[in-house]
């Protein structure tokens, strides 16, 4: 795909709900890029995400989707890919060499996996009232971390020398994770490596609920 002029580029339209990690991501990628958008928030609470006219544009009826200039996407980790390949250098993002673009995706699918059943779930039940198993939920965080922190122990991200979409996908829920009660301080990589991704220029961060942990 051909890379779009950011100057003739009209905004992207983000659906989102404001303390969402998976909206989140989206809007942290769109900040990094520089790209033009406009959030449109989304009433969750009030089934704003199963209204007929947002299930066209997500069919599912999940948050995040977008609109972009003709192009409706649903799913953060398909919309952060999708951003990475028109609007910049996809193999920066994506990986470079096979190895790297294996990695990627190996902690896309923890992001979509462990991240999401661990302190994604954690902090479901705590800042919006999800009935799931908060205990569960914890546990698996914590040995998620476990893993993380020593896989991030002498290296900077998490899927080569430089920020890919692996450290965009993986950012929100994880440090967020105090607000679902899963505290970070026995975990001094990730917490470097959290530091290193709000370091980055144009980072932007997530609403904040009280912490926890």
């Amino acid at each position: 795909m051909s890379k779009t002029n950011l100057n003739d580029q009209r905004p992207v339209k983000l659906y989102r709900s404001a303390k969402s990690g998976h909206c989140h991501r989206v809007q942290l990628m769109l900040s990094l890029l520089e790209i033009p958008y406009e959030t449109i928030e989304l009433d969750m609470a009030n089934g704003a995400h199963k209204a007929p006219d947002y299930l066209k544009l997500s069919p599912l009826g999940q948050v995040p989707a977008i609109e972009d200039d003709g192009v409706v996407l649903s799913d953060s980790n398909a919309i952060i890919t999708y951003l990475a390949e028109r609007y910049s250098d996809a193999g920066k993002w994506r990986g470079a060499t096979p190895v790297e673009a294996g990695e990627v995706q190996r902690w896309l699918s923890i992001a979509a996996g462990e991240i999401a059943s661990g302190p994604c779930a954690a902090r479901l039940v705590t800042v919006f009232g999800a009935r799931l198993d908060h205990e569960a939920a914890k546990a698996k965080s914590h040995a998620l971390f476990k893993v993380m922190d020593a896989h991030l122990d002498g290296r900077d991200w998490l899927a080569a020398e430089r920020t890919t979409l692996a450290d965009i996908a993986g950012y929100s829920y994880v440090a967020h994770a105090p607000e679902g009660g899963v505290g970070l301080t026995p975990y001094p990589n990730i917490r470097a490596w959290l530091a290193r991704v709000e370091a980055l220029p144009n980072f932007v961060g997530m609403a904040r609920s009280p912490a926890l942990a």
